[in-house]
């Protein structure tokens, strides 16, 4: 895996390479320490898998930066990491194209089967508390994992995987959303991260149909947008700290 890492303070940029190069052998981090830095190494090579992304960069919005390499390198995850861990900036990075949001003092445990999850195809959120930007004590598991689908009703199983995140309990269920069949497919497809053009392809069905199947999932979970949604899924299901990280596709 090679990581391009963008952090504009030198100390902060070695100590997260060396953390990150430890996580395994086949494990490459090129750092850079500017925007600019950045976007002349993305130009000069095409062959990274993943980049972090830190949000305070001297010569540039990390949030400017992150609209940027979405808009460019669409299949190319970008996850940010930052001192920051409000709630606000965490959604606002999401809502932008994040695949995960990492505090920085978030422990090397949780950073390794954060990045696992993503280049899995999964999107990684702290644990938070909604309306606040106030974050609790970080936990060993916070996130939305790709688990395979236990037996019963596989969609169903597979959105409870998809948002068991660490931090939230409440008692209410998804079954309480009663979505179709077809709803659960895209809810399910949805918490990946998925736009509406792949969901439509992975179900066979057109595009504006996934739209409507949107618009449904949204207002039965009553919010406005695919943010929203994750955060308010993550928060109807039961804490279950085993079922996150267990298997990854």
């Amino acid at each position: 895996m090679r990581v391009l890492l963008i952090d504009d303070h030198p100390l902060i940029l070695a100590a997260l390479q060396t953390v990150i190069q430890g996580l395994g052998e086949d494990v490459q981090v090129l750092g850079a320490d500017s925007a600019a830095q950045a976007r002349e190494t993305l130009k000069a090579r095409q062959d990274f898998d993943l980049v972090l992304l830190d949000l305070n960069l001297g010569d540039a919005s990390g949030f400017d930066v992150l609209e940027e390499f979405r808009s460019q390198y669409p299949s190319l995850p970008v996850v940010v990491i930052s001192a920051s861990d409000r709630a606000s900036d965490v959604i606002r990075a999401i809502d932008q194209g994040a695949m995960g949001f990492i505090p920085k003092r978030t422990g090397n445990d949780v950073l390794a089967q954060a990045l696992k999850l993503v280049m899995s195809g999964g999107i990684y959120v702290p644990p938070m508390s909604l309306g606040s930007d106030v974050a609790p004590e970080p936990e060993p598991v916070a996130a939305l994992a790709v688990t395979d689908a236990a037996p019963g009703n596989p969609r169903m199983n597979q959105v409870q995987a998809l948002a068991s995140q660490a931090g939230y309990q409440t008692t209410a269920g998804l079954e309480s959303l009663q979505l179709t069949p077809r709803q659960t497919d895209v809810l399910a497809l949805l918490l990946q991260g998925k736009p509406n053009k792949i969901i439509a392809r992975e179900l066979g069905v057109s595009v504006e149909t996934i739209k409507d199947h949107v618009a449904a999932v949204l207002k039965a979970l009553g919010v406005s947008s695919r943010t929203q949604a994750v955060l308010a899924v993550g928060q109807m299901v039961q804490r279950q700290p085993s079922a996150a990280f267990t298997t990854f596709r």
